[in-house]
């Protein structure tokens, strides 16, 4: 689950990769073997983005570790403009498995694979509903839920805040879940903490209408802080990584709860991160590919759900705050993972994945 830390620099590798270029591998030099190709298309975040799109390459990676036969290649996108030309481009490369990633790609590959039914497809953080694409999605709901509890468990202020990139399923499912886990907190404890940045109820909150500026991010979790709140979970890609610097030279004023890659790996402010709510994307398009690879049929329906009972989702270690973390809120937080993966408690979101 957990991610190198050398993915970042490894980001800066796939220049070449982006050109449509396959990289070289020497393990099966000379064989004959016809090469599998799996090609990855980026949203917006780009390969780097410390987040799902940097998860979803590394699974390929890992894909193309376990089988030397395996060639992988990825395209970034810089505009959604970019989302169909990217994926029709990997159509006529004649790639084997064509792999979208993030929820904002959702049309532009439905578009593609129906106008090439023999072409197979996969995608994280969504469900076009089309035969031939493999959905990954993630109930990060459940894993949001323990990182609420666990944040208001530690709050000093009584306050706690969450921020989203874009009011879309892939985000405001960790924002239902951690305000979910609040909740627990507050009826298990009698406590009264408040979320600030978004209203389940209403699915309104805050947002930076962006996943890379890092500013906007910024500019979002200072508006939380000055509210009150010292603990704050972004959602919002690489815009969230000016939340985390913020917090780290607050000189612990307030923390942060990171999502998708462990923040300890995959970005430079460990010291500020109380965990991370991690989706583990990077098992799930390894065995996708493998699959696919080993001439497997990937079935659209079920397709893949992570969740706390399949390891698909889970809260990272607490790196820094391990010695902070009182014992027997550990011990909360690890039974809730078991109460809600045997079903005794009930996490809901209207952004969950559906089978």
């Amino acid at each position: 689950m957990r991610i190198a830390s050398a993915i970042a620099a490894g980001g800066l590798v796939l220049g070449a990769a982006a050109c449509g270029e396959a990289p070289k591998d020497d393990n099966n030099a000379g064989n004959g073997a016809k090469k599998y190709s799996a090609c990855m298309v980026t949203d917006v975040g780009g390969i780097d983005d410390k987040s799902f799109n940097t998860s979803a390459w590394k699974g390929l990676q890992e894909a193309q570790k376990a089988n030397g036969n395996i060639d992988i290649k990825n395209v970034q996108s810089k505009a959604e403009a970019d989302y169909e030309v990217n994926l029709n481009g990997f159509v006529n490369q004649k790639c084997d498995f064509i792999l979208a990633v993030g929820g904002l790609m959702q049309d532009a590959t439905k578009k593609a694979a129906a106008a090439h039914p023999d072409q197979q497809f996969g995608i994280v953080d969504a469900n076009p509903g089309v035969d031939n694409v493999y959905p990954m999605q993630f109930d990060t709901a459940q894993a949001a839920f323990q990182a609420g509890y666990l944040a208001a468990g530690m709050s000093k202020t009584g306050k706690v805040g969450t921020y989203g990139g874009l009011p879309i399923p892939p985000v405001t499912i960790f924002m239902d879940g951690f305000v979910d886990g609040v909740a627990y907190f507050n009826k298990a404890k009698g406590k009264n903490v408040q979320v600030l940045g978004w209203d389940k109820a209403t699915q309104k909150g805050s947002f930076t209408n962006d996943f890379v500026k890092q500013d906007e991010g910024k500019k979002v979790s200072d508006t939380l802080v000055a509210q009150g709140a010292d603990i704050i979970m972004p959602v919002a890609g690489g815009s969230g990584l000016g939340t985390t610097a913020a917090a780290q030279a607050s000189g612990g004023k307030y923390s942060v709860v990171w999502v998708d890659v462990d923040g300890c790996e995959s970005t430079p402010n460990c010291g500020a991160l109380l965990t991370t709510v991690v989706k583990n994307i990077p098992d799930a398009v390894k065995e996708a590919v493998l699959k696919a690879a080993g001439g497997e049929k990937l079935q659209a329906k079920p397709g893949f759900v992570g969740n706390l009972a399949n390891n698909g989702v889970s809260i990272a270690p607490y790196h820094d705050f391990e010695s902070k973390v009182p014992a027997e809120l550990k011990a909360e937080v690890d039974k809730l993972k078991a109460d809600i993966a045997a079903g005794t408690i009930t996490v809901t979101s209207k952004a969950q994945p559906t089978k």
